[in-house]
């Protein structure tokens, strides 16, 4: 009746949502962990076949499984790409209570696999690590936090986001696991500052970590050996770090040759943490260059395109989750180079791994969705119009 009398409403022609995704991505960061992820599977083929052999399966038997694991990444940082910051933001809280659960229940369920820290819960086929699931959701849920604060009325959502991090750091320090606990330390530190901390609050939370870094290095046997060596200036020849530090020496710029690297049947962990000394001596400095670049390419194009967003929260959350995915980066490449004391960090896209695969597809997913372009201003618009 009210179509006969006033007319039917007219049906907008909505934009297929395909078309818009892809005009509003940022394409040299989705090219980029695409081109990250074929060198992984490359590099995979060079490393991992001595581990394959050594525990009786055929010669591809983990690129295999680095190539399922990776496109269930792909596929789920593209799903993720397409949300927007709201739904983001929804399905982060849930997936870091599920995390939360996880990571609490390590000492009861988990295992570690002979390496001295329990991080994963053993699947029969695949293993689970619940930090990595963790950080992307954690950095959106403190984000999400801190934009609130800023609100009238809002709660005290840094507090809050604090008291988060502290406790997310201490159950991560109990595995043991210090370098996911200084990852989430950092994203959490880089978007304090972000969201306007005072610089002497931040200055004092960094004079903090001196008498927390004397603890564990006395009451863990497990970090006290890994500083030892990191500061001990003779290496090793027979250690993970001797080994990766020869063979980077070997590769000099061009490497010695595909398949003619010999640390991969040294290196028990050549395939995940030491990754990029197979890259150096079969390829060379070349090699390592080009990878650099691409995680340049991600950080630097999602920075700036962070600088022009408006909403507080996606600024927020993005900065955080592009500072740990790059920092995460150089962690891995400086302890090959002893430049780090080692903390057993995989190499995004590059490195063996299905948690941190499937966790970084769904983190970089995220900083895709955050760094749409978007009908709006620029940032700079608003300042200039409050000087008028």
């Amino acid at each position: 009746m009210t179509e006969m009398v006033y007319g039917a409403l007219p049906v907008r022609a909505r934009e297929p949502v395909l078309p818009k995704w892809w005009q509003t991505l940022d394409k040299w960061t989705m090219t980029s962990i695409v081109l990250l992820f074929v060198i992984g599977l490359m590099l995979g083929m060079a490393a991992s076949p001595p581990l394959a052999a050594k525990n009786g399966f055929a010669p591809f038997h983990y690129v295999q499984k680095q190539a399922f694991f990776g496109g269930l990444a792909m596929v789920a940082m593209i799903v993720t790409s397409m949300m927007s910051p709201t739904l983001v933001r929804r399905l982060s809280v849930l997936g870091f209570a599920v995390a939360m659960v996880a990571l609490a229940l390590l000492p009861v369920f988990g295992t570690d696999f002979g390496k001295g820290a329990t991080r994963w819960y053993s699947l029969g086929f695949a293993s689970l690590q619940p930090s990595e699931f963790l950080k992307p959701g954690f950095v959106v849920v403190a984000a999400w936090l801190m934009a609130a604060n800023e609100e009238i009325n809002g709660p005290p959502g840094r507090r809050w986001s604090f008291l988060l991090m502290v406790t997310i750091v201490l159950m991560l320090a109990l595995q043991p696991d210090f370098g996911q606990a200084c990852l989430i330390l950092f994203g959490w530190s880089v978007m304090y500052f972000v969201s306007g901390a005072p610089m002497l609050l931040i200055g004092g939370i960094i004079l903090s970590l001196i008498p927390i870094a004397r603890f564990a290095y006395t009451s863990s046997e497990h970090f006290a050996r890994r500083i030892d060596g990191f500061l001990d200036r003779s290496v090793d020849p027979t250690t993970q770090i001797g080994y990766a530090t020869e063979a980077i020496r070997e590769g000099g710029l061009f490497g010695v040759g595909v398949g003619e690297g010999q640390v991969k049947w040294s290196l028990p962990d050549a395939h995940t943490d030491f990754i990029i000394a197979v890259a150096a001596e079969e390829y060379g400095l070349i090699l390592v260059f080009a990878i650099l670049a691409l995680y340049a390419t991600i950080v630097l194009r999602s920075f700036f395109r962070l600088m022009r967003e408006r909403d507080p929260f996606i600024r927020l959350a993005g900065t955080g989750l592009v500072a740990i995915f790059g920092v995460q980066a150089l962690i891995n490449m400086g302890v090959a180079v002893r430049l780090l004391p080692s903390k057993g960090m995989t190499l995004p896209f590059v490195s063996y791994g299905g948690s941190s695969l499937i966790a970084g597809g769904i983190a970089v997913g995220m900083i895709l969705a955050f760094t749409r372009s978007r009908p709006q201003g620029e940032i700079g618009d608003i300042l200039r119009g409050h000087g008028r």
